[in-house]
């Protein structure tokens, strides 16, 4: 049954008290790191492999992701409450690089109360959040902290990453085992500056809307 958007608002406003901190979000893989484990409701051996790989991952974007001075006097001119909830699991190939960007944005602009949702934990929100009818993740809403409308969101891939995607399936016909490594050094390339661009996109046109009220 679908939700009505006053239901969604609210399952979006309980899962902003709810959610995980990217710190205790980081914490939480760790421990499934050494339990072999991960996030989710369904456990494998591969899904463990991917969370051992991400906690690796998430701990280089963590030392190595960049922000220029223009850039973060960008973020730090925005100044209207938001909730930020990104959707995610912790064998989530795609959001290390998304959540490291998403962090370091909440770390420069207070205004900004980001938090990590397990999506498995979550099955309405997330239902509510589909894209092309996929559970897909990193999927990131936008909430305004104070109305509790759901202005717009993200994810689960930059634009220039989707397209990659999008052009192997189209080669492939499906997603071959090597492409995820591929994706992986084309993110590490990137160094996030896809993810950020398109996030300060968002804070910008937000930002125009707040200043026609």
């Amino acid at each position: 049954m679908s939700l009505n958007p006053i239901e969604v608002q609210e399952f979006a406003k309980q899962a902003a008290i709810d959610g995980l901190t990217y710190a205790d979000y980081r914490i939480l893989v760790a421990k499934h790191v050494v339990s072999f484990t991960s996030t989710g409701h369904t456990q494998s051996e591969a899904l463990s492999n991917y969370t051992v790989l991400n906690d690796k991952r998430m701990k280089r974007w963590d030392k190595t992701l960049r922000i220029t001075q223009d850039q973060e006097l960008q973020i730090k001119m925005f100044n209207r409450p938001l909730n930020w909830l990104v959707l995610s699991e912790s064998w989530c190939g795609d959001a290390p690089p998304a959540l490291a960007v998403m962090n370091r944005i909440a770390e420069l602009q207070p205004a900004i109360n980001f938090k990590v949702i397990l999506r498995d934990d979550h099955p309405q929100l997330m239902d509510a959040f589909l894209t092309n009818g996929a559970m897909s993740i990193p999927k990131l809403i936008v909430q305004d902290a104070l109305t509790q409308k759901i202005l717009t969101t993200w994810g689960s891939r930059s634009a220039a990453a989707q397209k990659l995607v999008d052009d192997h399936k189209a080669q492939f016909g499906e997603i071959k085992p090597s492409f995820k490594e591929e994706l992986q050094l084309w993110y590490n390339k990137d160094k996030g500056m896809s993810i950020l661009s398109e996030l300060l996109l968002i804070l910008s046109a937000l930002n125009l809307e707040t200043q026609k009220l």
